[in-house]
């Protein structure tokens, strides 16, 4: 009778813990109802299609929406580079300051600087990566695919298990090999709202692909969130949740953008007074094809961090949450 008493028991903890949502292990928690609620209302206000995941690493709790849709990362996808960017230079195949050189047949249009600088051009590989990251340079990414290869990217997100998010070919580029099926469907690159939160806080909690980290791992995941930390384009995520001068003060938000017609982009860690969240959020097949500041897409992922920040986080930002790498 004993063993059958404990059992039962075991049963229901496990029952209680399941219906009420409690994390077991450190697994993820769904967010409250009010929450879930709130980001649902929004994402149905808005003229178009919405995936997004969210979670506070400190507590796990998340909210979602849609959030395994594979989806046009547009520009995102240049976390990706940025990945394996950071595992190369720990590998010693890569130095930040490896001299990279710019000449006038790598330039292409869209965002960026470099398509207006005089060339040859000889920039470190830092640089580059900056402005791939920061100013979304199309022609610094190319550079990068040209360094480290498409290839490379994409079975670096495989090996970490990010089975859907691939880089197709480099920007306003013909692609030099066969193209998958569904590359006519994604354009740059392809992710889902899950995949690409996982991988941005890789660098947040400075988690590459051999652990643990080390000293020099921090310092490379340092530098990745500082550079995304400097980020141009933030009129998503931050456009509400931060109101300082963070070019005095620094930024407690490291994001990177991406932005088609119909499509606008963010996924960025935040550092709270208890540690950071990662939101990422995706708005596509949008009606407003408008490139103003106040664009449908970019005012919906707005509001969307603002609620699942003022629920999570209703004492405010730090910027030292994103100098501090916690325990995983």
């Amino acid at each position: 009778m004993k063993r059958q008493f404990d059992f039962r028991l075991l049963s229901t903890q496990l029952c209680l813990a399941w219906c009420l949502l409690i994390p077991l292990g450190g697994h993820a928690q769904a967010a409250s109802k009010p929450l879930s609620a709130k980001v649902e209302q929004i994402a149905a206000a808005h003229k178009g299609k919405v995936a997004l995941y969210a979670e506070d690493l400190s507590t796990h709790q998340t909210v979602e929406i849609h959030a395994d849709t594979p989806v046009q990362t547009a520009s995102v996808i240049k976390l990706a580079i940025l990945y394996e960017v950071l595992e190369e230079i720990r590998a010693g195949k890569a130095s930040w300051k490896e001299p990279i050189v710019l000449k006038q047949d790598d330039k292409v249009e869209g965002s960026g600087l470099l398509q207006f600088l005089d060339t040859p051009l000889t920039l470190t590989l830092r640089d580059v990566v900056t402005l791939m990251i920061d100013f979304s340079d199309n022609t610094a990414t190319n550079l990068m695919i040209d360094r480290f290869g498409v290839a490379s990217v994409n079975a670096r997100m495989e090996s970490i298990g990010l089975k859907n998010t691939h880089l197709y070919k480099k920007v306003f580029k013909p692609a030099t090999e066969p193209m998958p099926a569904d590359q006519s469907k994604f354009g740059l690159g392809k992710t889902t709202a899950r995949e690409m939160a996982q991988l941005i806080a890789r660098f947040g909690k400075c988690q590459l692909s051999k652990e643990p980290a080390t000293a020099s791992d921090q310092a490379l995941c340092s530098t990745a969130v500082n550079i995304l930390r400097h980020q141009f384009y933030r009129d998503a995520i931050p456009r509400y949740l931060e109101t300082i001068d963070s070019s005095e003060q620094g930024t407690a938000i490291a994001n990177k953008t991406g932005a088609l017609d119909d499509v606008r982009n963010d996924v960025a860690l935040i550092g709270t007074k208890h540690g950071i969240i990662v939101i990422s959020a995706f708005t596509y097949d949008n009606a407003d094809h408008s490139w103003q500041s106040d664009n449908a897409g970019e005012l919906t992922i707005a509001h969307l961090a603002k609620a699942i920040v003022d629920a999570w986080a209703p004492d405010g930002l730090s910027p030292a949450a994103l100098t501090i790498f916690p325990l995983r």
